[in-house]
């Protein structure tokens, strides 16, 4: 099989800035399925500190799209 190209090209940043993003959320959400099947016999305090996790998550999110690390640049 012949190459098409050069196997050391240049790849633009923000496809791994991407990449590192979706790991880092998709990582966070894996933290609540183990939440919402015990969702009915935890208590107060469960509730709360989910609501914290995911209210700093959803700050990150808007901090990110913000500072436009989610917009595809060609």
């Amino acid at each position: 099989m012949n190459p098409l190209g050069d196997a050391r090209q240049k790849f633009n940043i923000q496809y791994f800035l991407v990449g590192i993003l979706f790991i880092v959320f998709d990582l966070e959400i894996i933290f609540l399925f183990p939440y919402a099947t015990v969702l009915y016999e935890n208590s107060y305090l469960a509730f709360w500190s989910m609501s914290i996790f995911l209210f700093i998550l959803t700050i990150g999110f808007i901090y990110e799209y913000t500072k436009g690390a989610l917009k595809w640049v060609k």
